[in-house]
């Protein structure tokens, strides 16, 4: 039996808390360094989208994290959508089930509950906006330090991995608007994605917010185009303005469900834009101690796929294992090398695929998402590889065999 140790995680999103909650579990001594209270996260701004998949709600579920199981709106299936270039009606329109249900809760709700939870299971949280003199310290009093916080000079340490970073500015102008009373689907729930050439992406899915049930709705813009439109939305009026705005123009179907919208409060609204960057994972303090990044600090996605919160239980997941497969032996930089390593051999699938969708689709892409149309096991697998984008390759990234691909479908 190993004895018990000592970490301190900075960052209590996600990934920190999930990771700390297994932690405890383990019979370790956890310290999650978080930069702002609960009030404040609740009251504070919309941090996410967030819409979680099979895999990722499992891992929640193991660690009895699972607390909006019967509150959250279930998403049932993935809808996608190109409009036809007349702008009029679609160009391509399917669904695909979703094998087991996906769902969103509302960072402001589900990140409080759990530091609660957290320390009623014995870990101890402290507030405070940890910088590298503070790692230092961590580092002297803990067997191991993750940093699951990815900004200011700590997220510095981590050190852009050129190869695995294809992008070194943004690729998307992001924005989140949360609101009520959008119109519900006819059949069932959907993340429903609408691909329009040229300008950008916009999808959509239930969630749950600090009021209850709600709709989250997801801008993607090029840079320049004309979903490139946030920055004079500084008011929660202008932004929901804004968000109607571009509907009516590029997507009237989607337009007629947000006739009644409203925003869920002041703060269910965000908007910005970041580079996709991985990062490598080990962070060199001054003094020559070593810290792990993990999730968003070493491997940030955009948002287009929906596997950013996804991403970040993987990562905990992954590392909890790690960990607790380490027994006795040093968490050095070996150690920690080793396990992002282990990760990244899930996560690279996850960024090729998103890398890719970031660019303009080339034909064998476009027939692919056209097929689905008619192919029904097609449309059904593309919503599934939201869970697992591993299933996406190699046939969504070769040419030849998406074709091979294809042709088996149609035999």
């Amino acid at each position: 039996m190993s004895r018990e140790k000592s970490f301190t995680i900075v960052g209590g999103g996600q990934s920190g808390l999930q990771l700390a909650c297994g932690l405890l579990a383990a019979g370790h001594q956890v310290e999650v360094v978080q930069n702002r209270t609960a009030e404040e996260i609740a009251g504070g701004r919309v941090l996410s989208s967030q819409c979680m998949f099979h895999t990722a709600l499992e891992n929640e579920r193991a660690l009895d994290l699972n607390f909006w199981e019967d509150s959250c709106p279930p998403v049932d299936s993935i809808n996608f959508v190109v409009p036809a270039p007349d702008g009029a009606g679609k160009a391509v329109d399917w669904n695909g089930a979703l094998d087991r249900k996906a769902q969103s809760v509302d960072q402001r709700v589900k990140i409080p509950r759990w530091m609660a939870e957290f320390t009623a299971r014995g870990g101890r949280l402290t507030i405070h906006d940890a910088g590298i003199e503070d790692l230092e310290a961590y580092a002297k009093r803990s067997d191991l330090v993750i940093v699951a916080a990815g900004k200011g000079e700590i997220a510095r340490m981590f050190e852009r991995d050129a190869a695995r970073s294809p992008f070194d500015k943004p690729q998307r102008a992001l924005a989140l608007t949360y609101v009520t009373g959008m119109a519900a689907r006819p059949d069932h729930s959907a993340v429903n994605f609408n691909l329009i050439p040229g300008v950008g992406e916009y999808f959509t899915f239930p969630a749950l917010t600090t009021s209850g049930p709600c709709d989250i709705m997801v801008f993607e813009g090029l840079p320049g185009g004309p979903m490139d439109c946030w920055k004079e939305a500084t008011t929660p009026e202008a932004h929901l303005a804004v968000s109607q705005r571009i509907l009516d123009s590029f997507l009237p179907w989607e337009a007629e469900r947000c006739r009644d919208i409203a925003l869920t409060d002041d703060n269910g609204r965000l908007a910005g834009a970041f580079a996709p960057t991985v990062r490598r994972p080990v962070g060199r303090l001054p003094s020559g101690a070593v810290v792990l990044g993990m999730a968003d600090a070493v491997c940030l996605n955009d948002p287009i796929t929906g596997q950013g919160s996804n991403n970040a239980s993987k990562a905990a997941k992954c590392y909890l294992d790690a960990i607790l497969a380490q027994g006795d032996r040093p968490f050095d930089e070996a150690f920690m090398v080793a396990t992002f390593e282990a990760y990244w051999a899930y996560a690279q699938f996850v960024v090729g695929w998103t890398n890719a969708l970031l660019m303009p689709p080339p034909p064998h892409v476009l027939n692919i998402m056209g097929s689905a149309q008619a192919y029904p096991a097609l449309a059904r697998r593309i919503a599934n590889g939201f869970d697992d984008p591993r299933d996406f390759f190699p046939w969504f990234a070769v040419p030849e065999e998406a074709d091979a691909y294809l042709e088996k479908l149609a035999a």
